[in-house]
């Protein structure tokens, strides 16, 4: 035995009125489906040592006041492993959220695949996989938390398959367990801080905060608005440049308040999503997450005025499907001098990433808002630009090209970038007369 939190123990951190949902009965061959000798003496001694009749403990609670679907692994229980009774409990658990419209929180300890029950153990994975999917159609979020270990299919359908991943200090997560993985495996790249540093997981949040964190999260994602989010005022500068080539300059000025101001103004609080899915984050580039205003959630997407990198496009997609889905409105700040075009850019995908955005704002339903706080160079600014609702501070400019690189193409001499600057009408008066920006007029 393990020192490892049991199931109710760990439910016991996050509430403290869980009521356990009725279980499907079903009946089974002698040492189950495959009749694998000694199964059931195995089952029976797992249920004296934990007390519980399965893998998982399914039931409703409130978190810090919101309801939810709880589901609990107990990896004592011949190591937290899906069999078929599982795949029962957890589909009637999802069923369960989605009639009653409860966000669904998997609490994760597992090592995967039941295999006394071979193929069949394995298939409750496609179980899970549809009841995950059908909960996400309905709109319902999906919060998982990452125990230690969290393994195999368990990590690869309850946890990755999630909206929101968090993840205790140290947990082991991979989807290879210790046992099978090569022996001169790198042991770090399989904890919880690795799957956070690649992207994989959102956050990784100490047992001591995990309910306060679950529940600020349950409250973010739980609460659906048709109202457009708010445009921020702007926080620098209040009188227009007078030139294009001046407001480059304010828009390049260190000075200028930048999209950790305009968000720290913006919310009463607000938790970050971290990384694209895909192996990367641009924790430097690009900021997402959703947070509280006027006790409205809001989502956010917010360029950092640097060079915004693939997987920064491919968080901010994944934030504004994932608002879309949820019926939350999304504020993006737009600021950036353009996206990423070196080598690595190119080889993680940049063009692709970017379309992805692109994509994500065209498709969505619910209102998105938009702020062009700085520099919105080229496409890499306009992927985050929701048509029709952009606003502009005065310290920003948007541009085709930057003036240096369009004086360049057209072979015109250094002192003439100002001139061309002028020529592409790029201050924010400029782009609301052109009807490329809103305007309070």
């Amino acid at each position: 035995m393990t020192d490892r939190p049991t199931a109710r123990e760990t439910l016991a951190t996050v509430t403290d009125d869980f009521t356990e949902l009725p279980y499907p009965a079903r009946e089974s061959k002698p040492d189950g489906p495959l009749a694998w000798q000694g199964y059931d003496a195995s089952r029976a001694r797992a249920a004296e040592r934990t007390g519980e009749t399965e893998s998982v403990v399914c039931g409703t609670a409130h978190v810090e006041g919101t309801r939810a679907v709880l589901i609990a692994f107990e990896f004592g229980f011949l190591g937290g492993s899906l069999g078929e009774r599982t795949g029962d409990r957890l589909e009637a658990a999802y069923t369960y959220a989605r009639e009653h419209r409860l966000p669904v929180v998997p609490l994760v300890a597992t090592g995967g695949s039941r295999m006394q029950e071979g193929m069949l153990a394995l298939t409750q994975l496609q179980r899970v996989a549809r009841q995950s999917a059908l909960t996400r159609a309905a709109g319902l979020p999906q919060i998982a938390v990452l125990r230690d270990p969290t393994t195999g299919g368990g990590w690869a359908t309850l946890g990755a398959g999630a909206d929101v991943i968090l993840a205790l200090p140290g947990a082991q997560v991979g989807f290879a367990g210790s046992r099978v993985r090569p022996p001169d495996a790198d042991r770090a790249a399989y904890t919880a801080e690795a799957q956070v540093a690649a992207g994989s997981a959102d956050a990784v949040v100490r047992p001591e905060e995990l309910r306060s964190t679950l529940g600020r999260w349950l409250r973010l994602l739980s609460a659906p608005s048709t109202d457009p989010a708010p445009v921020p005022p702007p926080l620098g500068a209040t009188d227009f440049p007078p030139t294009g080539w001046a407001a480059v300059q304010r828009a390049r000025s260190r000075q200028r308040p930048r999209a950790e101001h305009y968000l720290d103004a913006y919310f009463t609080h607000r938790l970050p999503i971290s990384g694209d899915r895909c192996g990367g984050t641009d924790p430097d580039g690009m900021l997402c997450g959703f947070g509280e205003r006027e006790g409205r959630t809001v989502a956010y997407a917010a360029q950092t005025g640097t060079a915004t990198r693939p997987a920064g496009y491919r968080t901010a997609a994944r934030l504004i499907r994932l608002a879309d889905r949820l019926g939350i409105p999304v504020l993006t700040l737009v600021d950036t001098p353009g996206a990423a075009n070196d080598a690595e850019a190119e080889r993680q995908g940049a063009g692709a990433a970017i379309a992805d955005v692109f994509h994500a704002v065209a498709a969505a339903r619910t209102p998105i808002t938009t702020l062009l706080i700085g520099e919105g160079g080229s496409g890499g600014a306009l992927a985050l630009a929701a048509p029709g609702n952009t606003w502009a501070t005065p310290d920003s400019y948007f541009s085709v090209i930057a003036p240096e690189l369009a004086a360049a193409i057209l072979k015109r001499p250094p002192e003439e970038v100002e001139a061309t600057a002028d020529q592409l009408r790029i201050r924010p008066q400029d782009l609301a007369e052109l009807g490329v920006i809103r305007s309070d007029d």
